[in-house]
């Protein structure tokens, strides 16, 4: 043993449960009434569990997006062969002549379904994803629809314009 003086016990370090009570002014147990449990919760406590379903949300999405794949579907084989594509869009337009432009009508026509395809399936994936999450998602088909016709459009105008007799046509009617 040291001579040494004990060093000072920390606050409540060596109190008993008593002692320690009575320094926080808190009752001794036996003198508490008892005290009802609460009831346990009926629905985690979570925010998605408080975010309301949005039924019409979910109707309107998958409408659109069945639209857009009706469309895609029916689509694919008109851009797949360009050649007719042309002919006809040229027939709708008034342009007067054949198109000829038929090699890159058919490499620009095989990109373009594929982006069509594409957009389709990653505005499908996006708008599923946000639907898991009970976020509202109608317009994700409707800006995913713009963004893919945008590029699908690029995609035909390059071997439309770069046919002779359309540009000819062009010229004739201005």
């Amino acid at each position: 043993m040291s001579d040494e003086p004990r060093p000072r016990p920390q606050y409540g370090e060596y109190a008993t449960p008593e002692e320690q009570r009575a320094a926080i002014k808190q009752p001794a147990p036996e003198s508490v009434a008892p005290v009802e449990p609460p009831h346990p919760p009926t629905a985690a406590a979570t925010t998605v569990a408080a975010r309301p379903t949005r039924t019409a949300d979910r109707v309107i999405t998958l409408a659109l997006l069945m639209y857009g794949l009706i469309t895609v579907i029916s689509a694919i084989p008109q851009l797949v062969d360009f050649t007719e594509f042309a002919k006809t869009w040229m027939t709708v337009a008034g342009v007067e002549g054949e198109f000829t432009n038929t090699a890159q009508g058919a490499v620009w026509g095989g990109i373009a379904a594929t982006v069509f395809a594409v957009g389709w399936l990653a505005t499908a994936g996006f708008a599923w994803w946000s639907l898991a999450r009970r976020r509202l998602s109608w317009w994700i088909p409707l800006v995913g629809a713009i963004v893919t016709f945008v590029v699908v459009s690029v995609c035909l105008v390059v071997p439309l314009f770069g046919d002779e007799a359309l540009m000819r046509g062009f010229a004739v009617a201005g």
